[in-house]
């Protein structure tokens, strides 16, 4: 079945960068099958066949009310509110075709109609979204411009900016669904006084996209930015691995896991997302070979001396581009699974082109009864969904699922909890 599965999933995976332009029709087409977010959850409840209400009830079983942690969503805006949030010109002009149809494509999976009105239709279809999951919080995701090597700020080289004050009010106005992270680049002059700022308001998490960004983490420039993150107990959630949904073609050689042995190896807490899931790199431990990051990644949570200190991030891993051997692998891993933590990505799940249920249900991880279940929450409710199916998805030959502890933080609930303005 693996085989099989294998070879369709190959010839999936050719999407790779060009997944999201090529879901072009109907102004994306990709628009929020289930209306208005208002409803009650017992609204979705009474709008749901019985067996996927038995799903959703058995996902959520053995977790708690509003215990539910996300790690991974992102927040995007065209500075329409005041937000200062931005995106480069590039993703606004039909001359930048691809560059185009993806800022669409993200619009639109976030059901933003009119654009100047965008950065408040974002959050508000966000906060409905979180309030109707029975989620517990998100942690939102600021996302600092790149920098040169000389602290200069790059945006020609920047795909968006999402300012942190812009997160962290967010945050202060919803404190019962948000928690942000800050994203502070170390090339900047004051990034290690940035980080004392943001730790002095409670802030916990630090979040990195080194392909886009152009963060070599292995660098010895970054030890003062290291031992601040150490100093003030503050959590690096960094991408590893092939970035395709922003710009990076340059810098792909910075997603490489094992560039992250050096804040690693000084103390630092590091959460590498989507478990470096894409891609191959350099075996920088053996010079000349090539493995897939994946496998770097794997090396790495095997190394004794890095437990508790490193960590996984499930985000992104059920997407058809990423299928199967990683998820398979995770899933069978349960000596890891306490190193691993939940995350959606948001708003890729909206995007219901790298969201194929049928895929999984090619691989031996859904049954198509669970497929036309979860399709059905999907329709209402896209986060969700992607906990749910997180939660139902199985190993294909030994029928292990993700337990609880995955989703609830296991044991960095307590820095995510903590984190929050003025805490």
């Amino acid at each position: 079945m693996l085989a099989s599965a294998r070879r369709f999933l190959k010839s999936a995976a050719t999407l790779g960068a060009a997944v999201l332009v090529l879901w072009t029709a109907g102004a994306i087409g990709l628009r929020y099958a289930g209306g208005a977010f208002e409803r009650e959850p017992s609204a979705m409840a009474e709008s749901l066949s019985p067996g996927a209400r038995r799903l959703l009830d058995a996902a959520f079983e053995d977790v708690a009310p509003g215990a539910l942690l996300d790690h991974h969503v992102h927040v995007l805006g065209l500075g329409t509110n005041g937000s200062g949030a931005w995106v480069h010109p590039k993703m606004l002009n039909w001359s930048h075709p691809a560059s185009r149809v993806k800022a669409l494509a993200y619009l639109s999976g976030a059901q933003v109609s009119d654009p100047t009105r965008a950065d408040e239709q974002y959050v508000a279809r966000l906060v409905d979204l979180a309030r109707n999951s029975r989620a517990g919080r998100l942690l939102l995701l600021g996302f600092d411009y790149r920098y040169d090597q000389e602290g200069n700020r790059d945006p020609e080289r920047s795909e968006f900016h999402t300012p942190n004050r812009y997160v962290v009010g967010l945050a202060s106005t919803h404190p019962d669904l948000f928690v942000p992270a800050v994203s502070v680049h170390p090339h900047r002059a004051d990034a290690v006084e940035a980080l004392h700022t943001w730790a002095n308001q409670g802030v916990r998490f630090v979040k990195w996209l080194p392909n886009a960004m152009g963060i070599d983490a292995s660098s010895r420039a970054h030890d003062d930015y290291y031992r601040a993150l150490i100093e003030r107990n503050m959590v690096l959630l960094t991408h590893v691995g092939e970035e395709q949904a922003v710009e990076a073609e340059e810098d792909q050689k910075l997603g490489n896991p094992l560039l992250f042995r050096r804040p690693l190896d000084l103390g630092v807490t590091v959460v590498m997302a989507h478990a470096a899931s894409l891609g191959t790199n350099e075996d920088l431990d053996h010079p000349g070979g090539t493995l897939s990051n994946f496998e770097l990644f794997l090396r790495l949570m095997e190394e004794p001396r890095y437990e508790g200190r490193l960590y996984g991030e499930i985000s992104a891993m059920t997407q058809v581009n990423r299928l199967p051997e990683p998820l398979v692998v995770l899933l069978g891993r349960s000596d890891l699974h306490h190193r691993l933590i939940n995350g959606s990505d948001y708003p890729l799940p909206a995007i219901n082109i790298v969201i194929q249920t049928r895929a999984l249900v090619r691989v031996g991880m859904l049954t198509p009864e669970e497929r036309e279940w979860l399709n059905e929450i999907y329709a209402y409710n896209p986060l969700l969904f992607d906990y749910a199916v997180k939660r139902t998805i199985r190993h294909p030959e030994s029928g292990s699922r993700f337990p609880a502890s995955v989703f609830t933080g296991s044991d960095l609930g307590p820095a995510f909890l903590a984190s929050s303005p003025g805490g």
